[in-house]
């Protein structure tokens, strides 16, 4: 095993070209002020969690929140969580409490796939996305 800098030095001798990864940036989009509902099921957040078990394998948890109440709706555990279960359980809270006029969530790639945005569509439920790395978005 050698570091990055001994193979880039390496490579330099060797006269190689070493490609570079390019970030994805994501989809620009009109941050939108978080404003306090003024009923149930106005505006639900979504959010992914992390930890890991005591022999070091991680799980993942989505929470649904109502954000008039600040109720939790939903906790889903699991090992791996995807844009298809993300539906399940969003169809599961639509039963049992009725469809958001909105959701909320950050640019996670399960919360930007094409299965989660067809859903939203179908039900006619907005999507907004908070501005990437301000998790606590201003009022501006």
């Amino acid at each position: 095993m050698i570091n990055h800098k001994r193979t880039w030095r390496l490579y330099g001798a060797l006269g190689l070209t070493l490609r570079r990864r390019r970030r994805r940036r994501p989809i620009e989009r009109e941050p939108q002020p978080l404003l306090q509902p003024l009923q149930p099921n106005e505006c639900w957040s979504l959010d992914f969690m992390h930890d890991a078990l005591a022999n070091g394998r991680t799980f993942r948890s989505l929470n649904v929140i109502d954000d008039y109440a600040r109720d939790a709706l939903a906790i889903e555990i699991d090992f791996s969580l995807s844009g298809s279960r993300v539906v399940r359980v969003l169809e599961q809270l639509c039963e049992w409490h009725g469809k958001p006029s909105m959701v909320r969530s950050d640019n996670g790639p399960e919360f930007r796939s094409e299965i989660v945005q067809a859903w939203a569509r179908a039900k006619e439920v907005t999507w907004h996305f908070i501005k990437p790395g301000c998790p606590a978005q201003s009022k501006r």
